[in-house]
């Protein structure tokens, strides 16, 4: 789909690429990482759910959906909030790609970084502070699952992605609402994407965001 000039108001979403089947040494690894989440789970919250089926379904699934979506090529990316790891460290297992987490919450970022550690993701830097204060290189591509309004990451995404980077935001029911009062302040363009593990969420692309007329 070629993306076009938005203005505020509801679209059309697309159909998701289909994912790429991943090799055997991939799908070990992200066992690995779940086995890994459950035992830390059971002391600090990275997840409300507690089984390995929910976990598989409603977040490494939902975190390999967007493997589709990123650019193609090596360069870094960059995930938001990371909390449990979904979906930046899924995604460093799947592609090997530079990788950067940023995770405020201590806890957090110390889990992230044994499982990296663990799991041999030697281009994956864990970045234990607030947002506003991470310098990372560069970005190709950025990615935030569940944690602010659009309106409130586009400020991040126009300082961290390099020249021709893209954002990949799951967004759910209130895809369309948050991205009519971004639309007050930002342009840019978007794609939209049907979730396929949740009918009600949307997956906005978003490419060549730049501050608009207030």
């Amino acid at each position: 789909m070629k993306p076009e000039q938005v203005e505020a108001g509801a679209g059309q979403r697309c159909p998701l690429p289909d994912a790429p089947t991943l090799p055997h040494s991939v799908a070990a690894k992200l066992e690995h990482f779940l086995e890994l989440l459950l035992r830390w789970n059971a002391r600090i919250n990275l997840v409300a759910d507690r089984g390995a089926d929910a976990i598989r379904s409603r977040h490494i699934a939902d975190s390999l959906q967007l493997l589709p979506l990123l650019p193609p090529g090596d360069g870094a990316l960059g995930d938001l909030g990371s909390g449990g790891g979904f979906p930046g460290l899924v995604l460093a297992i799947a592609t090997g790609r530079e990788t950067h987490l940023v995770e405020s919450d201590r806890r957090k970022a110390a889990f992230l970084t044994e499982a990296a550690g663990r799991l041999g993701l030697t281009r994956l830097r864990v970045h234990p502070q607030r947002i506003e204060a991470a310098r990372l290189p560069p970005l190709a591509v950025l990615t935030a699952r569940a944690l602010a309004p659009l309106a409130e990451l586009l400020p991040d995404a126009a300082r961290l992605l390099a020249p021709g980077g893209i954002a990949i935001f799951p967004k759910g029911r209130n895809a369309e609402a948050e991205l009519t009062a971004a639309l007050q302040h930002w342009q840019l363009q978007v794609e939209r994407f049907a979730s396929r593990t949740d009918p009600d969420s949307t997956i906005f692309r978003l490419s060549d965001i730049r501050r608009g007329p207030s």
